[in-house]
């Protein structure tokens, strides 16, 4: 059996060593104005490339749109 994360209530498949802009990547998300939670924690931007996502983990990716 696979190992899973969830990505916005999406099952995908989990890689060792996964970071945040690999499940970007994944899933094509290319917003520039998004919020990404890990489990319910807030993870800054700047740590996108370094943040490991645990198996099992829960995703949040939430893109921001700008009004007026």
């Amino acid at each position: 059996m696979n190992k899973t994360i969830k990505v916005n209530q999406e099952t995908i498949d989990w890689e060792q060593n996964m970071t945040i802009d690999r499940v970007l990547k994944i899933m094509n998300y290319t917003f520039k104005m998004i919020v990404v939670k890990v489990n319910g924690d807030l993870v800054k931007k700047e740590d996108y490339n370094t943040k490991i996502i645990p198996e099992g983990a829960e995703v949040q990716i939430i893109h921001l749109i700008a009004g007026g």
